[in-house]
């Protein structure tokens, strides 16, 4: 089997799958697969190739979902390549074939599994996004920029991001992917990119979340003080704010 390798950008993922759809067309599509670099487990027998951005093929594959299948199929593909699972490229590439074949209607075939397979990572992704959106915390460095960190499983930095930037388009800040190294930087006024951090950048970084102010301890405060001993239920907490998302809140940090 061919395994097409690549990194963890969309548009990259898409070449990914441009490039495995022009080789299955000649070996069959139970010949190739699909995973994001790095493979940690190669098989013996398996060829691992790997595969570069290319912008031609990124629009070709984009053009040809929108028009082919749907706008709204291209939005589950996009989320799917936003998500961590380890098989998000190959239930995407079971989707397209499908896809396009039946064209639009293929998303009311909920009881198709590749279908299935789509909607679980759509909703695993949108919710997360969600989630990040509500606990997302600024730290401010001296009323200039203000910086916040995340941690998320799936790579929806991003997607957070245009929540704020539609929310603080007249302020200068940055979501940091801990994670992955990425940042989401919006100048002031300007639109919003994302870069790739490098160590040094990183480590100069991540300094930040360090910093507190009178906006913290008040903040902190107020998280404590609004809470009602007898009504407290940390279990519900926890199935409303997991844990694992808790890192950078400024109200469960350590002071």
């Amino acid at each position: 089997m061919k395994i097409f390798m690549c990194n963890d950008r969309v548009e990259t993922k898409l070449c990914c799958i441009y490039t495995a759809w022009e080789c299955a067309l000649k070996v069959g599509y139970d010949k190739v697969g699909m995973m994001v670099e790095p493979v940690t487990e190669p098989t013996l027998f398996d060829e691992y190739i790997h595969v570069e951005y290319d912008e031609d093929h990124y629009i070709k594959v984009v053009r040809s979902i929108r028009n082919s299948i749907s706008d709204i199929a291209y939005m589950y593909v996009y989320y799917a390549c936003l998500s961590a699972d380890p098989d998000a490229l190959n239930k995407v590439f079971r989707f397209l074939r499908k896809g396009f074949k039946v064209g639009a209607s293929i998303i009311k075939r909920l009881n198709d599994p590749d279908v299935m397979n789509m909607m679980e990572l759509r909703r695993n992704v949108g919710n997360e996004i969600h989630y990040f959106r509500e606990f997302a915390r600024f730290t401010s460095m001296d009323s200039k920029l203000y910086v916040c960190h995340i941690e998320p499983k799936n790579n929806v930095a991003y997607m957070v991001g245009q929540h704020f930037a539609d929310r603080m388009p007249s302020e200068y800040w940055m979501i940091i992917d801990d994670k992955r190294h990425l940042a989401v930087v919006h100048p002031m006024d300007e639109d919003t990119y994302l870069r790739r951090l490098t160590d040094e950048e990183f480590e100069t970084l991540k300094n930040t979340e360090a910093k507190e102010d009178e906006y913290t301890d008040m903040w902190r405060t107020f998280f404590k003080a609004v809470a009602i001993e007898q009504r407290k239920n940390p279990e519900c907490q926890r199935s409303h704010f997991p844990i694992w998302m808790r890192k950078h809140a400024t109200e469960f940090m350590d002071v």
